[in-house]
Parts: C-alpha cells; sequence; structure tokens
C-alpha cells in the first residue's frame, strides 16, 4: 500500500518528517503547520508531495493542517525570543540548584504549549525541583531532556577540522553508525585527534566513502598475498583503494610494480584474489 506525502523538517538538518498533504497543493520550501505527537508545529516542506511504500511511514500518518502565514512566522520569532529568555533564567536556576548538568537549548513548542530545555550531564541528574521551579515562573508543561554530546553539535554547530561548518549542523538528518574499522580500511591515522570532531566521538564523514572501500576490499587481494603478474608471482605489499591500484613486490626481485585491477584482471592474475 502507498500513501501520499511530503517531508517536514523542524530545523535546519532535522529529521524528515512524513505528513499527509490533506489534499492541500503544497510545494518544496513551503512553511506549514502540522499535528505532531508533541502537538501543533510549524515546519518546513523539503520534499514535494509523493508515494511511499506503507514501511516507510509511522502510522497513523499525522496530517497537514494548514499553510502557515505570516501571523504564523511571527508567533514562531516571539517563541524564539521567550526561548532565548528561558534560557538565561534556566541557567541560573540551574546555579541555584548546584546541578551538575550544562543547558544547551531551549525550546517551545509552536502552541506553546510546552518548554522543552535540552542539556548534557555525565549522568543521572535529579531535576524535580528544578522543574518546580520552571513551572512555577513559565506556568505551561515543562520538560526537560538529557541529549548527547553528538546531539550538543548538532545543535550548537561551529567549524570541523576540515574547515566546514559541521555536517550535522548544516544537512545531516540522521547520525549513522561510525566505526573505527571504518578509518582502518580508508588508512587513516588512529589518533584519536585526527578522526574525531568536535563532539569528541568519530567524525560522521568517516561513513561517507566507507562503501567504496568496501567494495574495493572484496574486489582487491589482500596485503600478503601471493599473486601471479606478467612479470612472474610476487606478494602484495600495498593498495590504493580508490584508484584500484596493487603494488606487488615480485619474487626473487628486489624491486615494487604497480598494477591497475584491470591489468591484472586481463592476466588472470587476480579475481581470484591470488594463490598462496
Amino acid at each position: 500500500m502507498y500513501y501520499n506525502v511530503i517531508g517536514v523538517r523542524f530545523k535546519k538538518a532535522g529529521k524528515i518528517y512524513y505528513f499527509d498533504p490533506s489534499g492541500l497543493t503544497i510545494d518544496k520550501g513551503d512553511y506549514v503547520i502540522v499535528e505532531t505527537v508533541r502537538g501543533v508545529e510549524f515546519g518546513k516542506v523539503v520534499t514535494n508531495v509523493k508515494k511511499v511504500e506503507e514501511n516507510d511511514v509511522v502510522l497513523p500518518l499525522k496530517r497537514v493542517i494548514r499553510l502557515a502565514d505570516d501571523k504564523d512566522k511571527l508567533t514562531v520569532e516571539e517563541n524564539n525570543r521567550e526561548a532565548e529568555e528561558a534560557y538565561h533564567l534556566c541557567v541560573k536556576k540551574i546555579d541555584e540548584h548546584s546541578l551538575d548538568m550544562k543547558l544547551v537549548d531551549v525550546e517551545y513548542t509552536f502552541d506553546r504549549n510546552k518548554i522543552i530545555f535540552y542539556f548534557t550531564a555525565d549522568g543521572r541528574v535529579d531535576f524535580r525541583e528544578l522543574v518546580k521551579d520552571l513551572a512555577a515562573v513559565f506556568r505551561t508543561r515543562i520538560e526537560l531532556r538529557q541529549i548527547g554530546v553528538r546531539d550538543e553539535a548538532k545543535m550548537l554547530g561551529g567549524i570541523g577540522p576540515c574547515g566546514r561548518m559541521l555536517c550535522c549542523s548544516t544537512f545531516l538528518g540522521d547520525f549513522e553508525p561510525v566505526s573505527i574499522k571504518m578509518a582502518k580500511d580508508q588508512n587513516l591515522s588512529l589518533n584519536p585527534a585526527k578522526i574525531s570532531g568536535l563532539c569528541g566521538r568519530l567524525m560522521c564523514c568517516l561513513k561517507y566513502e566507507n562503501d567504496e572501500y568496501e567494495a574495493a576490499k572484496r574486489e582487491l587481494p589482500d596485503v600478503g598475498k601471493r599473486i601471479k603478474t606478467s612479470y612472474g608471482p610476487g606478494t602484495v605489499v600495498g593498495l590504493n583503494m580508490l584508484e584500484r591500484i596493487i603494488q606487488v613486490n615480485l619474487q626473487n626481485q628486489e624491486q615494487t610494480v604497480e598494477f591497475t585491477l584491470d591489468e591484472l584482471l586481463a592476466e588472470g592474475a587476480v579475481g581470484a584474489r591470488a594463490t598462496e
């Protein structure tokens, strides 16, 4: 079964959520008021109406209430101003209660039905008294949500080791798993300072070329393997994964020769990832 949906983001590089367009004429770039589990929210349309399979949506599918107007945009701006004020007040309250937590961001829902305080902490924090104080001031539902360091970097932004704005804060909707094995496969330095982002975790960009390296590993012989070449048998001593170049130390000769994968395939040397 297929559903007609539009994709909506609530933050610049936030996750894309699908909504029922409710028969409205909606284009990419429009702003809409939608019904969410948090209540009524304001978001930006990032995909035109399209059909998706049932497995790709969360049922029941929430609907678009209406297109946003200038008044709605002013409401969002006002919410953002008041959220900034709430941030400074919450920081003071945290200090008063001597809580071991760091406030990262504050957000009002569009309908002002709830105010959410995002924070980081090394462990569990007993913030019950803090919630009581905040509820007495703002007189609305209060939610304190503990987030991880990657989410903190996404919210705050910054410049990565590459000199560009952080991927997570500019275009990455979701965090994908990144492992040290990816760095090893790409022959990168395993120095944590060189492969970690501002958040202190492995850089998300290690994932970008990983599929290409995985494909190359399946095609190329392993380092240390013996293969037959047009110059005679030899041992693989190095690999250029992306260009598919194999460095071979020829047997009984003190020289290393480079071959492309295509050359060795044509010679029948690999494919057969060689003989021991």
